[in-house]
């Protein structure tokens, strides 16, 4: 990407909307509260064009190989995306790549081969690891966390070469090659988009570094402005533009009362068990950082029901609160908002009818105009 000035891309840009793909058996809170989706895929093919109706540029599909502090069950991410890919048109679907576990000119080839197949839909969502216990399962060595993100960024760098170059040598510290040729290349020029999660200090330099996108953990408009400037910083030192998001947990009813009491319900039905171990384990992460700077880092018990801190986003209202939500996001650099859901094929409908509409009409500099209002059997429910 060539040097710019990213908020005002951003502003200039619409929103761009994306979901969690259900990927896993237990859904995406450490909670009892009855969660409606499904893993499998047709439910995924049906969710996805749910999403694309209502106005959602992309799905991303975790990555998870063994059983941790709740999923009971998982799908591996990139067998799962291009199962989605194929049965669809427009969605375009992130596919999340823990780096200790795939050697990245493997990963370039299945990548190039999925983007050309789904007709330029495929994106990749590099994961430096937070869970010790996917790497001890597999027998591979557990790194320190800033080792974690350089070996993170040779990947980075061994996908793009192998997207965009021929024949690609790499002789690096954690990965090895010599003359890769690599055909057919990817549609999208120069690369599908590379994101990347984390919101460590190291994170922060790969993205400037390297990524196509940041995608941080929820929090305030306030939370994310100085990890902007901060990737910011690096890009610009790199010549670079880098692209931002934020996760979140989106809770939205016509009386905010009815939004609230959801989120009061999700906290008192907490597996507080689970939800321990979740922060146990992220203790390997953000917040075993040097600096204490990272994902985690100043989370609460309550943050960990949701995987993500989608909470601390604030995306908890009315239709109308949680346009403008999302707008105070945008004005400080956010372009993209990666949502969880309790049910998510109604809530992506929802969100998509009564949500989306009011955040074009802000950016649109459009007066916020009320839509039509549910059924009073809905506004009960």
């Amino acid at each position: 990407m060539t040097r710019g000035n990213p908020r005002l891309s951003s502003a200039a840009e619409p929103m761009r909307f994306a979901y969690w793909v259900p990927a896993v058996s237990t859904g995406y809170l450490a909670s009892r509260i009855e969660q409606r989706f499904g893993w499998d895929l047709d439910y995924n093919v049906e969710l996805a064009e749910i999403a694309e109706a209502a106005g959602f540029e992309y799905g991303l599909t975790a990555t998870r190989f063994v059983s941790t502090f709740l999923d009971e069950g998982q799908h591996e991410a990139v067998a799962l995306s291009q199962f989605i890919l194929a049965r669809t048109r427009r969605i375009k679907i992130i596919s999340a790549v823990l780096t200790g576990l795939w050697h990245p000119a493997v990963m370039a080839k299945i990548g190039a081969t999925s983007d050309v197949l789904s007709g330029g839909r495929f994106a990749i969502n590099i994961v430096s690891g937070w869970d010790k216990a996917q790497f001890a399962a597999m027998g591979q060595p557990w790194l320190d966390h800033d080792e974690r993100y350089r070996r993170s960024e040779e990947f980075i760098e061994i996908l793009k070469g192998c997207w965009t170059g021929e024949p690609f040598t790499h002789h690096g510290d954690h990965f090895q090659i010599d003359g890769f040729q690599m055909r057919p290349k990817p549609l999208q020029a120069p690369h599908p988009p590379i994101f990347q999660g984390g919101s460590s200090t190291a994170a922060r330099r790969m993205a400037g570094r390297h990524s196509d996108w940041y995608l941080t953990n929820g929090g305030s408009p306030a939370d994310i402005a100085p990890q902007i400037a901060e990737v910011q910083a690096h890009a610009a030192a790199a010549d670079r533009t880098v692209r931002f998001g934020v996760n979140a947990f989106a809770i939205a009813h016509e009386r905010r009362e009815q939004a609230l009491a959801t989120y009061d319900e999700i906290i008192r039905l907490a597996d507080w068990d689970a939800v321990q171990r979740f922060a146990d384990a992220t203790r390997e992460a953000g917040r075993n950082t040097s600096d204490g700077v990272g994902n985690w880092a100043k989370s609460s018990l309550a943050d960990f029901v949701q995987g993500n801190d989608g909470f601390k986003t604030g995306l908890i209202g009315t239709p109308e609160h949680i346009a403008r939500r999302i707008m105070a996001l945008k004005q400080v650099g956010v372009g993209l908002i990666l949502l969880g859901f309790l049910h998510f094929k109604e809530d992506i409908e929802f969100f998509g009818r009564r949500v989306i509409p009011l955040v074009r009409a802000l950016e649109g500099e459009q007066p916020l105009v009320e839509t039509e209002p549910p059924a009073p059997e809905q506004a009960k429910a």
